[in-house]
């Protein structure tokens, strides 16, 4: 993309090459990340056994909440990770079937939280069923015959003890799972199970083959690293890449407007930083693939990412509010830099989150013309935990973040065409992501931050359909489209949808008003001058009919 600066100027150019397709989106990378014992993910979110809100009947379903399962349906999701995240290192799934009054209740080393396992295998893949999603399950990649015994127990079809055990606790059917993580984060001391990069390479080849023996239609993920990537990577790919379909990438970004009252600049950037992230490691996976004699290279799968919202460590613990955000607590002023953060798992999304995860998103769908692409995303969390969806004792309803994946996973082409923009841009010190200088502060860069970031795509029924974002706090933006070098080729008129063009930046869902921030659907607007207009700090979905243009 190129972005010519104009401070004065407030229109922008796109253009549009719908002769030259990129490459195809995949639905994966709209899927989504679940963590047990980790801030009402799972109890208190997806499953909250005795609530009026959930399933009484018997069955695998008992004690899921509906209305959570109605809204997660409600997104199409993509596959959908469990049951982590770092509680993966100390899981042992046979702790999670059959009768859930004689499972164990376990420490979670983890989060510091109590693990019921009342909520297993069985229940979270019924669920998915339910929600219309495809299972991703991860194993800790610490024992391989357990990570066979899993598979069996899902997916075997032939009668076998573990088969046989499947269906007296309630599924005849085998799942039929397909998508399986070798590992989490094993590169990093707080996992149980850390390794060295030639370590986790050998585990992983030896867990790879005998998973595949049980079941070859596997789709594996292996784990990628954020840092030190050639060390950890080239063993990794020489010794497991031929039996690996993807490689997991983590990253996270940070905020401090809990304490700073505004970060919303700053906040909508990182998705600057994540797209070279991405592209970095695309590109040495690639590079790395090859020297390893491979036939083609693994994928990526973005399957942890986020904007964490941090906070000092000296105030009160947060608490999750009845309405959706954080309980009431007396919180003092803060001078200076914080001497110690954490991040604070039930402040609200905001439209600043909305606008960043949308630019992660686009920087996700400009990777399908790599050789190695992202083909699926996972975002933490799905539900509670700065999640999509928000739960409480009372109702739930989706955040800022839930009206982008439903406005992106349903109004979105999947052929991506080219796109170039030129328009207004500033230039900012943008944090990397949440990684610390050693004083503790966030590290930055300079970068040219756009306003305006397109992702043009193709759908299915020949129209194309521009997603917008304009990252301007207070002014709009016209856009002016132009496909295939021809301005006499832009149609009359387009059918808008909009994220946030109602809404205040610090706006932010709650229970009792659950539509601040929505999709809203304006309609068929028409050109005026050629152009659109974009409202400030919103992300539009514009949808053209360039048929006899």
């Amino acid at each position: 993309m190129s972005h010519a600066h104009d401070p004065a100027g407030r229109d922008a150019r796109v253009t549009v090459d719908t002769s030259r397709p990129l490459g195809r989106i995949s639905d994966d990378v709209y899927g989504h990340f679940l963590e047990s014992a980790f801030f009402g993910n799972i109890e208190g979110g997806v499953f909250d056994e005795g609530s009026p809100l959930s399933v009484s009947e018997p069955g695998l379903l008992n004690g899921v909440r509906r209305d959570v399962a109605d809204l997660v349906r409600d997104l199409a999701p993509g596959p959908i990770r469990w049951p982590g995240g770092n509680f993966t290192s100390g899981y042992r799934w046979e702790d999670g079937i059959g009768p859930r009054d004689d499972r164990p209740t376990r420490l979670d080393l983890a989060w510091g939280d109590v693990e019921t396992n009342r909520f297993g295998t069985d229940e979270f893949l019924a669920w998915t069923e339910e929600v219309g999603a495809e299972p991703y399950l991860v194993h800790s990649c610490r024992d391989v015959d357990e990570a066979v015994r899993w598979v069996e127990y899902t997916n075997a079809t032939r009668d076998t003890a573990l088969s046989r055990m499947r269906r007296r606790n309630g599924r005849n059917e085998p799942w039929k799972v397909r998508y399986w993580g070798v590992g989490n984060e094993v590169y990093g001391p707080w996992q149980m199970g850390h390794r060295t990069a030639e370590e986790y390479a050998a585990a992983a080849r030896e867990h790879a083959r005998f998973m595949r023996l049980v079941d070859p239609d596997l789709r594996l993920v292996g784990v990628g690293i954020p840092w030190d990537q050639e060390s950890w990577t080239r063993p990794l790919l020489e010794q497991a890449g031929q039996y690996l379909d993807q490689l997991s990438l983590h990253l996270y970004g940070a905020t401090t407007h809990l304490w700073t009252g505004d970060d919303y600049e700053n906040t909508v950037a990182q998705s600057l930083y994540f797209e070279q992230e991405i592209n970095t490691y695309s590109h040495l996976v690639t590079t790395l693939a090859h020297q390893s004699g491979l036939a083609s290279p693994p994928q990526l799968a973005l399957d942890e990412w986020t904007m964490r919202h941090l906070e000092p460590t000296d105030w009160p613990a947060p608490l999750a509010g009845d309405d959706g955000g954080i309980a009431a607590r007396d919180i003092g002023d803060v001078d200076g830099w914080p001497s110690g953060l954490r991040v604070n798992r039930w402040s609200p999304r905001t439209m600043g989150d909305a606008l960043f995860s949308a630019g992660v998103l686009h920087a996700i769908h400009r990777t399908v013309g790599h050789a190695t692409p992202v083909t699926m995303a996972n975002p933490v969390n799905l539900v509670n935990a700065n999640g999509l969806v928000v739960a409480r004792p009372g109702g739930a309803f989706g955040s800022a973040l839930y009206h982008v994946w439903q406005l992106y996973g349903r109004h979105l082409g999947r052929t991506v065409l080219p796109a170039e923009v030129d328009g207004p841009s500033r230039t900012a010190s943008v944090p990397l992501g949440d990684n610390r200088e050693p004083s503790g502060r966030l590290r930055s860069a300079t970068m040219t931050v756009p306003y305006i970031d397109v992702s043009a795509t193709r759908a299915d029924d020949g129209t194309v359909r521009l997603a917008v974002i304009n990252r301007h706090r207070d002014e709009s933006i016209r856009l002016h489209p132009v496909f295939d070098g021809r301005a006499d080729g832009t149609p009359r008129s387009a059918r808008l949808l909009a994220v946030g063009a109602d809404a205040a930046v610090t706006a932010a869902n709650s229970l009792a008003e659950p539509d601040v921030i929505g999709v809203r659907d304006l309609g068929t607007v028409e050109t005026r001058d050629g152009g659109w207009t974009i409202a400030p700090h919103s992300v539009s979905v514009l949808t053209f009919d360039l048929r006899g243009h």
